[in-house]
């Protein structure tokens, strides 16, 4: 039996993101299914990244999680896992890669995503891709479904938000938030809420914050389709808080824990540091953001056990 044989392929998946302004068209043609974009939907996600500069950092971001991994990986149990990403809208897709894992000789895959709620609509798709692509090569899939409550998780987005509260108004709310997804799949019985409650429940004990009054959940980047998406929106809310009259404890600040999202890119970047920040202000509310996971040492480790532990 080869090295590479005797090695377990780790396939990190994301979503991935064009890397130049030339990339956006197709980007976005293939997140809509092979369908371009009117001019008009076109113009406006260009305008979007254009405010954060050109391009968003997250294909950055997403390669350093990668390495961060396979540090980690590397420090636990030298020379036993490869990792790779595989990408639902961008190269390398998923299917690449586990092509390109299969051409190198790896027999086993374990598929992790960075995102830490399970759905069916997101999670579920990566895993069933990847086990779609490695079939015809007899490569087996071990996937982890979801790092929702994992501690070193839930301590790093604790800690953070620990630290941000203290420069706010004491008269806060915490709105913890993930992106929206269509309504049919809730209603189909998904469990993607109650993975995003698991998270807030876990991270709201931690810092020793009271439901309702001291934290909710919201959800953002809904998608521009007829059909109605899971609620209610986070712009939304920022106004329903800032209409509220609660005498002295009307919340004078938002604090957004955006746990959905583990990396900075165009829903946290824009949708809530531009848009939602706007919304706020206009409201004459304080507001902040807890930080992104995106590369860090600890959560990195944490998510290497898991990858151990899968395999």
């Amino acid at each position: 039996m080869s090295t590479t044989e005797q090695r377990t392929a780790v396939l990190l998946m994301a979503y991935g993101t064009p890397r130049t302004r030339e990339d956006i068209l197709p980007y976005y043609t293939d997140i809509r299914r092979g369908n371009a974009p009117t001019p008009e939907a076109l113009a406006d996600l260009t305008a979007r990244y254009d405010a954060l500069g050109g391009t968003s950092p997250l294909a950055a971001r997403t390669e350093a999680q990668r390495d961060a991994l396979q540090r980690a990986l590397d420090e636990a149990t030298p020379g036993t896992y490869h990792v790779m990403l595989g990408l639902k809208h961008a190269h390398p897709k998923i299917e690449e890669a586990v092509d390109q894992l299969a051409a190198a000789g790896f027999r086993r895959i374990v598929g992790l995503v960075l995102a830490p709620h399970f759905s069916s609509f997101s999670v579920g798709q990566y895993l069933d891709r990847a086990r779609a692509a490695a079939e015809p090569h007899g490569i087996t899939v071990s996937g982890i479904e979801s790092w929702a409550t994992e501690p070193a998780f839930v301590d790093f987005i604790a800690r953070d938000l620990r630290a941000r509260l203290d420069a706010l108004p004491a008269d806060t709310k915490v709105l913890f938030t993930a992106h929206s997804l269509p309504q049919r799949i809730i209603n189909a019985g998904d469990r993607y809420p109650d993975e995003l409650r698991s998270t807030a429940e876990a991270v709201a004990q931690a810092v020793g914050l009271d439901q309702w009054t001291g934290w909710s959940i919201a959800w953002q980047s809904a998608g521009r389709t007829p059909e109605p998406w899971l609620g209610p929106d986070i712009l939304t809310v920022i106004d329903d808080i800032a209409a509220a009259e609660h005498g002295d404890a009307h919340p004078r600040g938002v604090l957004v824990s955006a746990v959905g999202f583990v990396a900075d890119h165009l829903e946290v970047l824009y949708d809530l540091d531009i848009e939602a920040s706007a919304r706020a202000a206009g409201h004459g509310l304080a507001f902040a953001r807890t930080a992104c996971v995106n590369d860090d040492a600890t959560v990195m480790a944490a998510l290497a056990r898991r990858v151990i532990e899968a395999s």
